[in-house]
């Protein structure tokens, strides 16, 4: 069949990459995509959020598979718009529609969903402009740190935790005040939890679902969690304190409610739900959702799943997932990101990466790239996600961090501890 993925970074690329490994791939686009998915499918050069285009480009490539990756176009409703076009009906997708979209585009939403459902999260409270004062009031009598989350999209930069009631006050005026624009009209106030994080991915068809390998992911630009939020900078999977007891808590508290709640919803939500948990004192406790796989996740994610992922796809999106067995490779996986200089703030684009061809054993997912004259440029902030596979997670990280090591550009930086944290955890 011809699939179209929507999606320019690593996690596309990792999906490009695991989807042109099935027999019944045909014909492999991405959009727009970047210099890695070009090594594996044909980019097509219009916006995932432009949906005249992308309802085009169905129609000119006879596309059968839809897989939208990231959460913009979800959230905006590119499920719907297509569903509303009559020539289009057969067309499977992968992917929610805006209204379970909104367990991500709206914190509000998805803490009011938690609450209605009995699904175990911090406690919160939701304020807007024409409530500030009560919020300054509120933040007065939280207990420290605080959490305070923009409602809407914000690229991953939205979720703030401050130290001092002076600090959260001062927060909560900038972020009503226009700094994350629309996305920050309504903010979230959260009791902060003190745990151990991870991510786990839910496949689920609006009736079935399958539990896919969890991670762990590194969101600060610092080694030791230290410094200002990144899109992530590295991931492991598995995650050693996730044995299965705690596995079997989050199906029965977390994912069981979760999907019974979207059906009495009446929400028919066919795709992925990523579920940021905490662990605390053994306990599943969810930060958020997000209406898709997340970043660099995927990239240690889908290397260990061994079932055709075309097949997996195709089940989630006609909706009989029930019938596929998920087989998921028992070794680890390590993704080590490598990004720009200055990012997550400013960073320069166009610098030319080398030494890709010398990496062993270690998988190159492209983020922010472009394929020009001849060269592979740094096209984003998040350049390359680089995943080793071993059987063991020491040797998973050494090949990761080598591979780390090997590729050049001007400016560049990683982390050097991504995974040795669950390393000292095991011993």
């Amino acid at each position: 069949m011809n699939i179209l993925i929507l999606g320019s970074g690593g996690r596309e690329h990792a999906f490009a990459w695991k989807l042109a490994q099935s027999p019944l791939c045909d014909t492999l686009f991405v959009a727009p995509g970047n210099a890695g998915t070009a090594l594996v499918a044909t980019n097509l050069t219009i916006g995932y959020s432009d949906f005249e285009a992308v309802a085009a480009a169905i129609r000119d490539h006879q596309i059968d598979l839809l897989i939208v990756g990231p959460e913009e176009p979800l959230v905006k409703g590119i499920v719907d718009f297509l569903r509303q076009q009559p020539d289009l009906a057969g067309l499977r997708i992968v992917g929610p529609d805006a209204e379970g979209a909104q367990l991500e585009g709206s914190k509000d939403f998805s803490k009011s969903f938690m609450a209605r459902h009995g699904i175990p999260t911090a406690a919160s409270q939701t304020f807007t402009t024409e409530t500030l004062d009560a919020g300054l009031a509120y933040l007065e009598t939280h207990t420290l740190p605080i959490v305070l989350k923009a409602d809407g999209l914000a690229a991953g930069k939205g979720v703030i935790i401050t130290d001092t009631v002076a600090e959260a006050q001062a927060t909560l005026r900038d972020m009503l005040g226009g700094k994350f624009g629309a996305a920050g009209n309504k903010v979230v106030v959260e009791q902060f939890l003190r745990g151990i994080e991870l991510s786990l991915f839910v496949l689920t068809d609006g009736t079935n679902y399958k539990i896919l390998p969890e991670a762990k992911d590194y969101k600060r630009i610092g080694e030791g969690d230290t410094g200002p939020n990144t899109g992530g900078m590295g991931a492991v999977s598995p995650v050693v304190f996730a044995n299965e007891s705690f596995l079997r808590k989050v199906e029965e508290k977390v994912v069981k409610p979760t999907l019974a709640g979207l059906q009495r919803e009446g929400i028919r939500y066919q795709g992925f739900i990523f579920v940021g948990l905490i662990k605390v004192n053994g306990e599943p406790y969810v930060i958020e959702y997000n209406a898709r796989m997340g970043d660099p996740e995927t990239e240690v994610v889908l290397p260990r799943i061994q079932t055709d992922l075309v097949e997996l796809m195709v089940a989630t999106a006609e909706g009989d997932l029930d019938r596929i067995t998920l087989q998921v490779s028992p070794q680890t996986a390590v993704t080590t990101v490598v990004v720009s200089g200055g990012y997550p703030d400013e960073y320069q684009k166009g610098k030319i990466i080398s030494d890709l061809d010398r990496l062993d054993d270690v998988t190159a997912f492209h983020a922010g790239t472009l394929a020009q004259n001849g060269h592979v440029l740094t096209n984003g902030g998040r350049v390359l996600a680089l995943t080793a596979q071993a059987n063991s997670l020491e040797n998973a990280v050494r090949k990761s961090q080598e591979a780390a090591r090997t590729v050049q550009f001007e400016g560049k930086q990683y982390r050097k501890d991504i995974g040795l944290d669950l390393i000292r955890y095991a011993d």
